[in-house]
């Protein structure tokens, strides 16, 4: 089944509001590897200027994954989920993800292509603060491999 190309330009409501917490920052670093103490210690990243510990770059991931399902369970965009593997991710920053934002995930379907039998799904999450301020915009490119 491939994936329906009308769906290319839709948006999704606002996800619900999604609170930062200093220890899922630490966590996530942690996980990944990240040593830098700006994402472990409060008084590192106050000597740099942020008002609390800051996210690694590709922690938003563990929100907009989450948001991304508004889009992947959407039963008529045609989605098989077992099928999905993950294509390319892009991030830009308005500024850091820091302890105690709130945020939000406005989705839209950026671009579908099917060629060779597998769908290409391009998603665009517009992250924001619960008081519209831009974060970052993150694109997630899912592949949904074919079935031949």
């Amino acid at each position: 089944m491939s994936l329906d190309p009308s769906f290319v330009g839709r948006s999704y409501p606002p996800t619900a509001p999604y609170q930062v917490g200093r220890e899922k920052i630490r966590e996530f670093a942690t996980a990944i590897g990240a040593t830098d103490a700006a994402y472990h210690d409060p008084e590192a990243a106050r000597a740099l200027g942020h008002r609390d510990v800051v996210a690694p770059p590709t922690f938003p991931m563990a929100i907009t994954m989450a948001a991304n399902r508004q889009i992947i369970e959407d039963p008529d965009l045609g989605v098989d989920y077992s099928r999905v593997v993950h294509g390319d991710q892009r991030f830009a920053y308005t500024r850091p993800v820091a302890a105690g934002d709130e945020l939000v995930c406005v989705n839209h379907v950026e671009a579908i292509d099917n060629r060779g039998g597998h769908g290409f799904l391009t998603i665009r999450a517009e992250v924001s603060t619960v008081a519209d301020e831009p974060v970052v915009t993150v694109w997630t490119k899912l592949v949904v491999r074919g079935e031949d």
